[in-house]
C-alpha cells in the first residue's frame, strides 16, 4: 500500500515538474508591440507581480496587457522611466502562467523608446 502511494505521489510530482518546465522553457510566440505606456504597477496579495498596459490606438480601444518577470529589474526600471511615453517592447508569449509570474501570458523582455506616429513632436 505504501509503495503504491509513493509511486502515485512521485508520478504526480514528475508531471507537475514536466508541466512547469514546458511552460517555462517553450514559448508559444515571440514578437514586438508598440504604443503608449499608460499603466505600470506592482500588484498582488500573496505574490507581488509587475503588470502593465500599452495603448495601441489613439482612442485606447486596443490595450495590450503584459507582465514582467521579477528576475528582470532592468526592464522594470526602463518601463517606470517611460510611463506615459511611446515605447516598443519585445515579448514572449507562454502557453500558460502561474500566479507568482503575473496575470497575463505576455512577458516583456526588452523596452525601447519609440517615436509616436500620432504625435511626431514628442
Amino acid at each position: 500500500m505504501k509503495k503504491t502511494l509513493f509511486i502515485i505521489l512521485g508520478a504526480i510530482l514528475l508531471l507537475f515538474i514536466a508541466y512547469f518546465a514546458f511552460v517555462y522553457f517553450v514559448p508559444y510566440s515571440e514578437g514586438t508591440r508598440s504604443g503608449e505606456l499608460i499603466k505600470f504597477s506592482k500588484k498582488g496579495v500573496v505574490s507581488k507581480t509587475w503588470e502593465g498596459e500599452i495603448s495601441q490606438g489613439i482612442s485606447g480601444a486596443q490595450i495590450f496587457q503584459f507582465s514582467v518577470l521579477g528576475n528582470n529589474p532592468e526592464v522594470v526600471e526602463q518601463l517606470q522611466e517611460n510611463e506615459g511615453n511611446y515605447v516598443r517592447v519585445s515579448y514572449i508569449e507562454r502557453y500558460a502562467t502561474f500566479f507568482f509570474w503575473g496575470d497575463t501570458k505576455y512577458y516583456i523582455t526588452e523596452v525601447r523608446e519609440a517615436e509616436s506616429p500620432h504625435f511626431r513632436d514628442r
